[in-house]
């Protein structure tokens, strides 16, 4: 059968997530960009503005307008910062039209949201038609309506869901240690992502309050139901882009490093961006930079009982655009990877 184009808009382009996306979807060959579009809601051309384009795109952002979109489109992506798509998207959802949203605005439950990004929430009865989509445990949906996972979220859950999914996690010793590049801070300048602080340097920040503690708890209960709390911290680190996670866990049972290595094998066996490596070897996220992989490692100690995971990816694609491409890719029927045939950009 032959597959046909479809028509893709964006809104939020001019955030990394959006150039992210626009950069990713010119090599996929059965999609067209037809509009794209930024809050500030005027005109100029895309590549006057972010020189890496020129050549590539001659296209314009133009004001948001739902139904001129709709009208235009297959599906729209929504690249905004929190806060933002929740006030936009209701026209689509009643119009049962795609939606692929990079922010956190559909991820919790409306009560969470609040508490969390300290932002008045989406209604629930939109939230309910939405699906929080890990990409790598995809399975069809009735919505069309796809809430794309946070960057900290999707790796930390990557490294943990073999363990959950078979109840092994001690709910008492679940402990994440997460490390960012400066662009998952995004492009707002902040004290902390000013060149003189963030370089040379590691800043932890929203310790015990970062937003994507309630995501990855949430999903972690939906395949372990007994656990209720996690010990989550976040830190910036001196590169532009990258996640590395150390997760380290008391499991339920008695085990040795080969059989869990099994375990995560036998999960990922035919997932295609996610690595698992060689028993003994952990990854690092150069090999992961520039690319919709996540590679993930794991040490166990005898002594102590504890289980170290270690997951790399690249939060600008396995956490953002890439991964939400991957879940368009399955909204319609494409192989899921299509356009994300990317080798690591290691030098």
């Amino acid at each position: 059968m032959a597959l046909k184009v479809i028509k893709v808009a964006i809104v939020g382009v001019t955030g990394y997530s959006g150039l992210e996306l626009l950069r990713l979807l010119k090599n996929h060959r059965y999609v067209e960009i037809v509009s794209i579009h930024n809050t500030a809601n005027h005109s100029q051309m895309i590549a006057e503005a972010y020189p890496h384009l020129k050549g590539m795109y001659k296209i314009t952002t133009t004001p948001f307008d739902p139904l001129h979109i709709m009208q235009e489109a297959d599906i729209v992506f929504f690249a905004t910062s929190s806060g933002v798509s929740k006030d936009l998207v209701a026209p689509f959802i009643a119009a049962h039209f795609p939606v692929i949203d990079l922010s956190g605005d559909f991820r919790l439950l409306a009560e969470d949201y609040a508490s969390w990004y300290h932002k008045a929430p989406a209604p629930q009865t939109l939230i309910d038609q939405t699906t929080y989509s890990l990409a790598d445990f995809y399975s069809a949906s009735t919505t069309n309506y796809i809430a794309n996972p946070g960057c900290y979220a999707t790796a930390t859950l990557l490294a943990l869901a073999p363990l959950a999914q078979h109840h092994l996690l001690d709910k008492h010793n679940i402990i994440i240690d997460a490390k960012s590049g400066l662009s998952g801070a995004g492009k707002s300048l902040t004290t902390a992502s000013h060149f003189i602080n963030a370089n040379e340097n590691v800043t932890m920040y929203k310790v015990n309050q970062h937003q994507h503690i309630p995501e990855i708890t949430r999903q972690l209960q939906k395949w372990q139901p007994n656990i209720e709390h996690i010990q989550f911290n976040t830190s910036l680190i001196p590169i532009n882009r990258g996640i590395f996670i150390s997760a380290y866990v008391k499991l339920n049972e008695d085990t040795s490093l080969d059989v869990l290595h099994q375990l995560y094998t036998s999960t990922y066996y035919q997932k295609p961006f996610i690595r698992v490596m060689p028993e003994g070897t952990l990854p690092n996220i150069k090999q992961v930079v520039g690319t919709n992989f996540a590679d993930i490692g794991l040490a166990y100690n005898q002594d102590t009982k504890y289980l170290t995971i270690v997951s790399v990816i690249d939060n600008m694609i396995k956490g953002a655009a890439g991964q939400a491409i991957q879940n368009m890719n399955h909204l319609f029927g494409f192989d899921e990877t299509m356009g994300l045939e990317l080798i690591a950009q290691y030098a």
